[in-house]
């Protein structure tokens, strides 16, 4: 074979596993800021969405707007032949289950699934939270709009669902409006546990917390940044694993710092405008969100929000003191940032629906030797085109390097030292679509086989 006709083949070769997929930007198209901007004003409208506000008035309270909601979702089927599987999601809570609990309640979830195509029972979840507060978590009466926090996620979410409703994934979808948020993560340690009572396989939960403010109390204004929070590893690991990490590196590198790093690069290959910031802790200093309770049963998940928040418009009272206006009202929303947020979901959602099963089984050698070695369990699944090696060095946030290798399951990367890099290995499939990096889980013991 002619050099030249060597280099054009490898290019090719490259190009088909680098390439862009158009539906991601006809997704980008069809997310609505008017849309977006009816419905964030439609739930700041209830007047208050506090988990124990009014369940039975048509117009007020939390109940009105989960019924609006669930409604939202129905309609949102009925337009795509029934596509989504609606219905609530509910745990009783009493007082003796948190100082933040006034009277025993339920704790309502609206979830909305869309069945995937070939993987039904692998999801992908997207999540806002239904319930708002102001200055006194126990006051279920007074005004609490949560135009920001958080019917920007809530509203997001749902036009999400009417995005991508109108496309087949591999995968499931969830989209899911949670309860609970402010008086201890109620709905989302609810709905947790019933994935977790039902085997199902979470490939990973988009926490979306307040996505619409763009002017921040520290005076910056961006409409472009946004934060990804992620825990480094899951809290339930085990001692062997954790002993592992000591001597095999892997402190900055669970399942959910490697959802947060495909959310970064699904962003910056298809909205090379918005800029992504991932923060590599859990969540924003000593405060939580609605992806916790999905970390604490060993599920990736992370926290999508503004980069610069306005805690004059948090959990306030409507009000002016001093010039200054507090309460969570529509005029601190900026519609096109919440837009471009609910659309980094919606890429992000749809790319991970598309994508293929992890490699499962990932093991790594190479000490004391001048190349590295990688293993993994070869999938039967017909519909992938092979795996994907990354390495970073390992003062790196993002992956640096890559190299696709074929429908193998080991590979040889000859002078790579194993010391100075992490690795990990993605599966790609037939679209091209690829699954999250998975970091190795062991070494490999015995002799590597070549083939």
């Amino acid at each position: 074979m002619k050099k030249t006709t060597l280099i054009i083949l490898l290019l090719f070769s490259y190009l088909g596993h680098t390439q862009t997929d158009s539906k991601i930007y006809n997704i980008i198209d069809e997310v609505s800021v008017e849309r977006i901007k009816k419905d964030i004003t439609k739930l700041k409208n209830f007047g208050t969405r506090n988990t124990f506000s009014d369940t039975v008035s048509n117009t007020r309270g939390i109940g009105a707007a989960r019924r609006w909601i669930k409604k939202e979702f129905e309609n949102i089927s009925k337009n795509c032949t029934n596509c989504l599987d609606v219905f609530y999601q509910k745990d009783f809570v009493t007082t003796n289950d948190g100082e933040r609990v006034p009277k025993d309640t339920w704790i309502v979830n609206v979830v909305a699934i869309q069945k995937g195509t070939k993987y039904p029972n692998r999801f992908v979840i997207m999540s806002g939270d239904i319930d708002s507060r102001n200055s006194d978590t126990m006051d279920f009466s007074t005004d609490a709009p949560g135009a920001n926090d958080n019917a920007s996620g809530m509203a997001g979410t749902i036009e999400a669902a009417r995005v991508l409703s109108n496309y087949k994934f591999e995968n499931s979808i969830i989209y899911l409006g949670l309860s609970g948020e402010e008086q201890g993560l109620f709905g989302g340690k609810g709905f947790a546990t019933y994935a977790k009572n039902k085997g199902w396989e979470i490939i990973g939960v988009l926490n979306n917390d307040m996505i619409g403010n763009i002017e921040g109390v520290d005076g910056i204004i961006d409409n472009r940044t946004f934060r990804i929070f992620s825990e480094p590893n899951p809290t339930n690991e085990t001692d062997k694993e954790r002993n592992l990490r000591r001597f095999y590196g892997g402190e900055v590198d669970g399942i959910s710092r490697q959802l947060a790093r495909y959310i970064e690069k699904t962003t910056k290959t298809y909205m090379p405008e918005m800029n992504p910031m991932m923060i590599y802790r859990l969540d924003r200093f000593g405060r939580g969100g609605h992806h916790r309770p999905f970390n604490d049963l060993g599920f990736a998940g992370v926290r999508i929000m503004e980069a610069h928040e306005n805690y004059n418009r948090q959990h306030q009272n409507i009000r002016e003191e001093n010039g200054i206006k507090y309460g969570d009202i529509l005029e601190g929303v900026n519609f096109e940032y919440t837009k471009k947020l609910t659309t980094v979901n919606a890429i992000n959602l749809a790319a991970l629906a598309w994508s293929p099963p992890v490699p499962e089984n990932v093991l790594i050698g190479g000490i004391v030797e001048p190349n590295v070695k990688l293993r993994w369990k070869k999938s039967e699944d017909a519909s992938i085109k092979g795996y994907k090696i990354y390495w970073r060095l390992t003062t790196s946030s993002q992956w640096e390097h890559s190299r696709f290798v074929g429908n193998v399951d080991n590979f040889e990367l000859k002078g790579i030292i194993i010391d100075n890099y992490f690795f990990g290995v993605a599966a790609v499939g037939e679209n091209n679509h690829e699954s999250i990096v998975v970091f190795p889980n062991d070494i490999i013991k015995n002799t590597f086989r070549k083939k």
